[in-house]
């Protein structure tokens, strides 16, 4: 399901004007993924492709006033959506590749991904790059407010065993960049896993 950024560019931004409105229902899952997630207070967090920033306030909950948050997105429309919203007042928006983060080593505490992990080039790498910049021991949350099945059917398609986001799938590409994965939930109402950064 990989694509390339100018497709993912395309997509996003002619979608990211209406894409609170189409998720209207959204907002509680994404608070019940970050508090599970397990942030602390003066955390430094990620969210990695944040679209419209459905996550920064409760990232921003979740790391108190003391804390970091900082989001990231390869669509200048999908940032502009969450500046609109006034999601840029719960941490830093940055127009930036999770590819190639703007970041130094080790930087971070926490990295944050809703729906990012589909639409990634090369996941591996990728899953590298969000590595590189998080400590040893911290964290990574693979977020999707609906499971794989729904939402396969929502984009009319069946799941197959080659699925990158399938437990069997994933786990091995996890540790293979560095993460070790902890749990991993697959409901109907959402899809969380979380790994943790290997020494």
């Amino acid at each position: 399901m990989s694509e390339d950024h100018t497709h993912v560019q395309e997509f996003f931004g002619a979608r990211a004007a209406d894409w609170d409105r189409k998720f209207p229902g959204d907002g509680p899952a994404f608070t019940t993924a970050v508090t599970e997630f397990g942030l602390r207070p003066g955390d430094r967090v990620l969210d990695a492709g944040c679209g419209t920033g459905r996550a920064m306030t409760a990232l921003r909950s979740a790391v108190g006033p003391s804390g970091t948050v900082l989001g990231v997105d390869l669509t200048p429309q999908m940032l502009a959506a969450a500046r609109r919203a006034g999601r840029d007042a719960e941490g830093a928006l940055l127009l930036a590749d999770v590819a190639r983060l703007p970041l130094r080593d080790e930087v971070l505490d926490a990295v944050f991904a809703a729906g990012l992990i589909a639409h990634l080039p090369d996941p591996g790498a990728n899953l590298r790059e969000l590595a590189r910049v998080v400590r040893p021991g911290g964290g990574l949350a693979l977020f999707h407010p609906i499971g794989r099945a729904a939402l396969a059917a929502r984009h009319g398609r069946e799941l197959t065993p080659e699925d990158m986001r399938a437990e069997h799938n994933l786990g091995p590409l996890l540790t293979g960049s560095g993460w070790n994965m902890v749990s991993y939930a697959d409901d109907d109402d959402r899809f969380l896993v979380l790994a943790v950064r290997r020494p």
